[in-house]
């Protein structure tokens, strides 16, 4: 997969990119990065990309220049690098991939669609994904007229979309075939299959009077399995009630939800 960024503070991805699970997948090339700088998009000798909101009020609003005319040239839909003289005085590299297959263009807002497991399935399958990140105040309304996907994490705010990229980023490459160590490592995460992980323990066996269930250490496979999923329905129960509605039970599923119902409504209501 290719994986591009467009912002004001690419550098902000050396870290995040160059380490753990995402410095493995670009060293066994499952992935491709590269973090633009918007400035290059830029006329004046301030390389500015931001400007006074129309209409009076504070902060400065991202123009849509610069964004309209990077990614058209990450896109391959301009001349501007393909020509002797070229049209844009950008000062950075030419891009890797203009002639590669057309991006996903992603962008990050709050009025967005919520970000969620599904959602990084869907852009885990695509081909290239190209992040265009916001800053200041917001992006000029116009430039959304190029967004494939407007992604918000949650209700809040952050400093940079390029936080909220490397979030998707992240949750989206470990869906990748190959990326994780163990195969199907993703398939037991928490909402893969619309409910919370069950417990995880690892050595000691016993700590501090606190002890590892015992179906974990019995060497049963079944009864583990068993014991897995009951938790996971008891902690989504107990903590994300609301994820149950959408979730595939069966019907031991539902029967053991039921049970949690009649012995304690400590467990959190379960079903109705």
């Amino acid at each position: 997969m290719i994986i591009e960024t467009l912002s004001t503070f690419p550098e902000m991805y050396h870290s995040v990119m160059g380490a753990s699970m995402m410095k493995r997948a670009r060293d066994k090339g499952i992935i491709s990065f590269t973090a633009y700088d918007l400035r290059d998009w830029t006329y004046d000798r301030h390389r500015t990309t931001d400007d006074d909101p129309y209409g009076g009020g504070a902060g400065l609003v991202m123009k849509c220049q610069p964004i309209f005319e990077a990614v058209e040239d990450l896109s391959g839909k301009s001349a501007h690098y393909w020509e002797d003289e070229p049209a844009c005085p950008r000062t950075g590299p030419a891009p890797r991939h203009a002639d590669g297959p057309a991006p996903t263009v992603v962008f990050l807002a709050p009025q967005g669609q919520r970000f969620d497991d599904q959602l990084a399935n869907r852009l885990a399958k695509s081909k290239r994904l190209l992040f265009v990140c916001g800053h200041y105040e917001g992006i000029d309304e116009r430039a959304y007229a190029l967004a494939d996907e407007v992604i918000s994490l949650g209700d809040y705010v952050l400093t940079s979309g390029e936080l909220a990229s490397m979030v998707v980023i992240d949750a989206v490459v470990r869906k990748i075939p190959g990326v994780l160590g163990a195969e199907g490592g993703a398939d037991d995460e928490s909402f893969a299959d619309g409910l919370l992980e069950y417990p995880q323990y690892t050595r000691p066996a016993q700590f501090r009077g606190m002890e590892v269930p015992a179906p974990l250490t019995s060497g049963n496979h079944a009864l583990v399995a068993q014991w897995r999923r009951q938790q996971s329905l008891e902690r989504t129960a107990r903590f994300r009630p609301d994820l149950l509605e959408a979730a595939p039970l069966s019907d031991s599923d539902r029967a053991f939800l039921k049970t949690l119902n009649e012995n304690g409504r400590d467990k959190g209501k379960a079903l109705s």
